[in-house]
């Protein structure tokens, strides 16, 4: 792993969060964007050589809704930036990690992305970035808004 990438903090109102952001860091949004496959609104604010992450739920069903309904709003996950997704996925699942998917899939802000469990992982739901290029993986749906 190269670096932590961003932080990944879930909110009830991205409007709301990116203003307190970006107030708190003294910056301002840099990128908004939707994960229709994850049912997920994002907002990306650039703090020195760090980017946080905000997540807004846009289904009942999604992940970041769960995790709302049981812990509120607050820290989601800490994202590691990855040279090959493929290779370290290969890896923690050899050293007995337990991987939230079989295959790298498209995530906000052009990366290929992999969870590890937290049941696994100390209780940190861990993501692994790449950044995406011309591949055969899965494109999933992510929009710019």
């Amino acid at each position: 792993m190269k670096k932590v990438e961003h932080i990944g903090i879930a909110v009830n109102n991205l409007a709301d969060a990116s203003a307190l952001y970006e107030k708190l860091l003294n910056t301002g949004v840099y990128k908004t964007e939707e994960v229709a496959s994850e049912h997920v609104l994002t907002a990306f604010l650039q703090c020195g050589p760090n980017k946080i992450e905000l997540l807004q739920a846009t289904s009942a069903d999604s992940a970041i809704a769960t995790f709302l309904a049981k812990k509120g709003e607050g820290i989601h996950h800490i994202a590691f930036d990855v040279a090959d997704i493929e290779a370290e996925m290969a890896r923690l699942k050899n050293e007995g990690f337990i991987l939230l998917n079989d295959k790298p899939k498209r995530g906000a802000d052009n990366k290929l992305v992999c969870f590890v469990h937290p049941r696994s992982a100390g209780g940190v739901l861990i993501e692994l970035c790449q950044e995406a290029r011309e591949s055969g993986i899965e494109n999933q749906e992510s929009r710019q808004l």
